[in-house]
């Protein structure tokens, strides 16, 4: 079964703007914001949203390895780990 979101109307949103905001810090889940029945919006906690963020880099990284590799560029083992930790740390 799929995941069930929180979906909210604009005019929801308005009246209780503090109340689902708290919810989003608390729960980490989505909410979904839709104006005249049709989905407008998504939003998500600032966690999930810098969480989010370091994924693409990484998953940015990850591809230009890849290209650098079909072209027969490359660095050593120890340099790729040492700024894939450095990476991960932040």
């Amino acid at each position: 079964m799929g995941k069930l979101f929180n979906i909210l109307s604009v005019s929801d949103l308005r009246k209780h703007a503090a109340e689902i905001l708290k919810k989003l810090r608390d729960n980490k889940e989505p909410v979904i914001i839709t104006q005249r029945g049709r989905t407008a919006a998504v939003m998500i906690s600032v966690e999930a949203y810098e969480k989010a963020e370091h994924d693409k880099e990484i998953l940015r990284l990850l591809a230009r390895g890849e290209k650098e590799i079909e072209a027969g560029e490359g660095y050593d083992l120890d340099t790729v780990l040492a700024e894939a930790d450095s990476i991960l740390s932040q």
